[in-house]
């Protein structure tokens, strides 16, 4: 296996999770603190920790120092990996539907 597929097993095994996603989701709009993060959920900071460490092990979101604060912050670069993984089986299959239809037309037509 290469590094980009553990790196995409990484990223994918992280975001099965719904709290991960959220907080994935909640990042898109910029930096948080852990505390920010744990907010929305009925869970201790220690438990919203653990899910950020497994998003900054898939890659998925960094810590800075700012002071005495540690804000999380998206990796947007890793978000594209994924999209870009997507994408590829997204225009295959796109392009196997066109000549699916391309082969359907003339035969809908002959039954007009």
């Amino acid at each position: 296996m290469s590094g980009e597929d553990d790196r995409l097993d990484r990223a994918f095994t992280a975001l099965a999770d719904p709290v991960r996603r959220a907080i994935v989701a909640r990042l898109s709009r910029g930096q948080a603190s852990v505390g920010d993060l744990a907010e929305p959920f009925d869970m201790s900071l220690q438990a919203v920790s653990k899910h950020i460490k497994v998003l900054e092990h898939a890659g998925l979101v960094r810590r800075s120092r700012d002071g005495q604060r540690r804000p999380v912050h998206l990796v947007p670069a890793a978000l594209e990996e994924l999209t870009s993984w997507l994408d590829d089986y997204r225009l295959a299959h796109e392009r196997a539907y066109r000549r699916l239809d391309a082969v359907l037309t003339p035969i809908e037509e002959d039954r007009e």
